[in-house]
């Protein structure tokens, strides 16, 4: 990218002068974020693919309504959300999400750059995988698979508790690790609501 705005009011401008580079700028900028964003969403890469080319799409479309004063890159996680809500309402096989998780996972996009979110996905993982056994075993057969703790119980052939236990534990060691980011990146790496964070 030999051009670049520093400004939000500039991209702005350009935007509604029908500038081509302010375009290309906005989709070489921002489109992995999204990209990566939507997926969290979706679970889905070629449904967030969409998503994130319908918000270009339409930007383009309207830049002549652009208003002068506002966060471009709010507006765009705003216009994914909105996207993906509209693609929710048409296709109800998307798990619903509760807005906590949601809030967590855009503080994540927007707060990390793309290196930073693949360095924190590679560190989750690798905790994961040293979580010891039965604890690892627990919360994938919980987080990844979906199981709720009753039918893990059954499964495993031990006691609720134990279940939660494990669950617990491994959160504890992974929240060790990332903090408040636990929610985003987890769902990130397995597409699972992470209800017992």
């Amino acid at each position: 990218m030999d051009y670049t705005y520093i400004k939000d009011i500039d991209l702005i401008t350009a935007l509604k002068k029908g500038e081509s580079k302010s375009y290309r700028f906005l989709v070489e900028f921002y489109h992995h974020k999204l990209c990566l964003y939507a997926s969290g969403l979706t679970n889905d890469s070629n449904l967030a693919e969409d998503i994130v080319q319908n918000v270009f799409f339409n930007i383009w479309r309207q830049r002549d309504k652009l208003k002068d004063d506002f966060s471009v890159k709010s507006y765009l996680y705003r216009s994914v959300y909105n996207e993906f809500i509209d693609q929710y309402r048409k296709n109800k096989s998307v798990v619903e999400l509760e807005e906590k998780y949601i809030d967590a996972l855009t503080y994540i996009v927007e707060e990390e750059d793309n290196k930073s979110i693949d360095k924190l996905m590679k560190l989750v993982k690798s905790e994961i995988e040293n979580l010891p056994p039965k604890c690892k075993q627990t919360f994938l057969l919980s987080k990844q698979e979906g199981l709720s703790n009753i039918e893990i119980a059954e499964y495993l052939n031990v006691s609720i508790k134990s279940v939660e236990a494990h669950i617990t534990k491994a959160i504890r060691i992974l929240r060790k690790v990332i903090g408040d980011k636990v929610e985003g990146i987890l769902f990130l790496l397995l597409g699972m609501k992470t209800n017992d964070v």
